[in-house]
């Protein structure tokens, strides 16, 4: 079995523009329905809003017997950083959200996680001549160098997004996100590559992945699945199946152990189910890959004759006959 984790925020009462959906739940109460749901054995949890005290949440994971993917925080919700906080034009902001930064490292070390992920949703634009994007650039290359170099044994790994709170994000892909990673000159980072918004974002998730994987820079996985226009956070491979595959294909080719991570959000469909969908659907298609020769597909892409690769699919894949 794979190391799949969740987000505990997704564990219960979660909302959209015009409904709530679920019951909302104590972190104890999400730990225990954590330990209900088949395949899993990791938790990504959201500082500050879910946590603050170390020493209790460590006490509730030992209790059920969970382990920590990541400490995911959160550097959008304070009414400061809503025109964006690490890219903020005041100095004070821009300290503060990278204070929550270290106090999330802190945390995650207290609570035995091995990395923080940040995805830093408000420092973005609407609109032409809006910002100063050298400034801008600057200001997230000073943050989060800062913040990646605090407490290095506990990395720092960003994950991008194209859009949401603001109209663009400025680490909206993942070469981005390198570049920035490169202007910083900090080893102890990494990348936090989440499907949807790789997918929504117009890559290809195989192919960002692949970017991080010959980089020097460690990288994270987030799985779910969308219609390629918003972040939707389906459950995996039920609108990108085939590059879904294509994505895992990938991971194995490049021996990624760390833990899948569901970003997905249950909305209508039992929270049980949902993860449980996302476990199966990763483990098989892991274990269909293991059972397929690597070398072929391999010498089928050197070939260069998509129509002999494409009858693969269909015979090995999707087990047509």
């Amino acid at each position: 079995m794979l190391k799949m984790a969740i987000i505990t925020g997704f564990l219960s009462k979660t909302k959209d523009r015009f409904h709530e959906y679920n019951a909302p739940l104590e972190l104890d109460q999400k730990f225990e329905l954590m330990t209900q749901i088949e395949g899993y054995d990791g938790v990504e949890i959201v500082y500050p809003y879910e946590v603050k005290d170390p020493v209790t949440t460590r006490a509730l994971l030992e209790k059920h017997g969970l382990n920590v993917a990541a400490v995911n925080v959160n550097v959008k919700a304070e009414p400061e950083f809503r025109n964006g906080g690490l890219t903020s034009n005041d100095k004070g902001v821009r300290d503060h959200a990278v204070r929550f930064i270290k106090e999330a490292k802190n945390f995650a070390s207290a609570v035995g996680a091995d990395k923080v992920t940040c995805c830093p949703l408000g420092d973005g634009y609407e609109f032409s001549f809006q910002y100063d994007y050298a400034k801008t650039w600057k200001y997230l290359v000073e943050a989060f160098g800062e913040a990646g170099g605090y407490k290095p044994e506990v990395p720092l790994f960003l994950e991008y997004k194209p859009s949401e709170t603001r109209g663009r994000c400025f680490l909206d892909s993942a070469a981005k996100t390198l570049c920035l990673l490169n202007d910083i000159h900090c080893k102890d980072m990494g990348v936090t590559l989440d499907f949807g918004h790789s997918m929504y974002g117009n890559e290809n998730p195989a192919e960002a992945l692949v970017l991080l994987a010959e980089s020097p820079y460690k990288y994270y996985i987030h799985i779910n699945d969308n219609d390629g226009k918003w972040d939707w956070d389906y459950f995996c491979g039920t609108k990108h199946f085939l590059e879904y595959v294509e994505f895992i294909y990938y991971l194995r080719k490049y021996g990624y152990s760390d833990y899948f991570t569901s970003d997905t959000s249950p909305t209508r469909w039992a929270i049980k189910g949902t993860f449980e969908a996302n476990s199966r659907m990763t483990n098989k298609i892991w274990k269909l890959l293991d059972s397929i020769d690597g070398g072929e597909i391999e010498r089928l892409m050197v070939q260069g004759d998509y129509l002999e690769t494409w009858k693969f699919i269909e015979t090995h894949i999707f087990a047509l006959k």
